[in-house]
């Protein structure tokens, strides 16, 4: 725990690295202002009340849009549409000639990728904002005064421009401050309902719907879990690989042996960032219809079905994650390049083919822990009697992966950021004391 506070306290001597934690904060603070910001024509009190009695998948869409949505805010997709683009955009890029290409052509080829990511996020919006207005005006007129198309329209126009906003707010703090800015949206997102979660606990206890004892033992396995997940996380299969001895001038330098560190994790939050996102797409669009089974998609998070479609999608997008981030062929080709050679095995293919099996074990280890801590607010909202999902959430699943997932993310970022500036300063040290002599 101090190694993290100290490079967060040395993080403020460095000029730069000072003004892009600012910068962060600063973005972050605009994102919060803005999901305050209503959108015209919708009652948000008295919507922001029905959605907290109805819980289920109204509840658990508004927990990642930090509240945004219970208002009906400019906000109130959040930032979900543009991680529902980027998920259709790597999809496509595995199986699309065309953007495989561009995906190898570099930088360049990445901005082509990104501009057709941004595109699709606004194609999502339109939809999903057509759907939530048709949503809020079948919730009556106490909710939207005066409904039909000039409220739809107004809807579209309000959401979009919300979400393409928060989207560039997002790539700005990636640009130019520290960590990935989508995922420090959601990490805000997430932590703004802390007090919510905490407020309706001490409800429940004045209530007598709960005991202190029951609150304890939430804590405890909150503590529990975060450790498994820091654990699960941090942890990596490190493989020994040798190298030759070699010849520099008339110095021999003996065989060095390094360690390949391969992480359990490799996928980090993305594949249960994925998976909801996609999961509150259909309850979005289909619930919002007044048509006979919508009412199903409504509170179809709180079913077997919905858990087992979640579980398998977090352990598919563990598995196409590592696949596109983990090339085992590059890596033995590297190896063989400088005559790295892992004990036991081959160089060339019979190496990769080692590697690519050693890192499916792992992910299957990583991808089947992932999916059982997601399921973990299912088990505190309906085996111990705790009905109230702001509070479920926080003691597992989606939110605290997240949250323990972009802390260690963004700290270790700081990080690197920090041994960079000690190494370029040790550099500008070397060549002022080489001028001097």
């Amino acid at each position: 725990m101090a190694q993290p506070i100290e490079a967060i306290r040395n993080a403020f001597k460095i000029p730069e690295l000072k003004q892009r934690i600012i910068f962060t904060l600063t973005m972050l603070a605009i994102y919060r202002l803005g999901a305050h910001v209503p959108t015209p024509g919708v009652d948000g009190v008295t919507l922001a009340r029905r959605v907290h009695e109805g819980g289920g998948l109204l509840g658990f869409y508004d927990l990642f849009s930090g509240g945004a949505f219970a208002q009906a805010t400019i906000f109130a997709l959040g930032i979900m549409p543009y991680i529902s683009a980027s998920i259709i955009m790597q999809l496509l890029t595995a199986v699309v000639p065309a953007l495989e290409q561009l995906k190898r052509e570099g930088q360049e080829g990445q901005k082509k990728i990104t501009e057709y990511t941004r595109y699709g996020t606004i194609g999502l919006c339109i939809v999903q904002a057509i759907g939530v207005s048709f949503f809020l005006q079948n919730m009556g007129p106490e909710i939207v005064p005066n409904p039909g198309l000039g409220f739809t329209m107004m809807c579209v126009m309000s959401f979009t421009t919300g979400t393409a906003f928060v989207m560039w707010l997002g790539e700005q703090i990636s640009e130019r401050g520290v960590g990935n800015g989508i995922s420090l949206i959601i990490f805000i997102s997430i932590v703004s309902g802390l007090p919510t979660a905490l407020n309706n606990l001490g409800t429940m206890l004045g209530a007598g719907e709960i005991d202190i004892l029951m609150i304890m033992l939430l804590f405890v396995m909150l503590v529990v879990v975060t450790g498994f997940v820091v654990m699960v996380t941090q942890g990596q299969r490190r493989i020994p690989v040798q190298y030759p001895r070699q010849v520099k001038g008339r110095r021999v330098f003996s065989g060095a042996r390094n360690y390949l560190p391969l992480r359990v994790n490799q996928a980090g939050v993305i594949p249960i960032i994925f998976a909801s996102s996609i999961l509150m797409l259909p309850g979005m669009v289909v619930g919002s219809l007044d048509i006979p089974g919508a009412i199903f998609f409504q509170d179809w998070h709180n079913t077997w079905i919905y858990n087992t479609i979640y579980v398998g999608m977090i352990i598919f997008f563990c598995f196409f994650y590592t696949a596109i981030t983990f090339n085992p062929v590059e890596m033995a080709d590297n190896m063989k390049k400088y005559g790295g050679v892992i004990l036991g095995v081959r160089p060339g293919k019979a190496t990769a083919e080692y590697l690519q099996f050693v890192m499916t074990r792992i992910t299957l280890v990583g991808s089947v822990f992932l999916a059982g801590v997601a399921l973990l607010p299912q088990l505190v909202y309906q085996f111990m009697g705790i009905y109230d999902w702001h509070v479920a959430s926080f003691f597992g699943g989606t939110s605290l992966l997240i949250l323990v997932g972009v802390g260690l993310d963004t700290v270790r970022q700081i990080e690197q950021h920090l041994v960079m500036r000690n190494y370029e300063g040790f550099m500008k040290g070397r060549r002022v004391r080489g001028r001097r002599m």
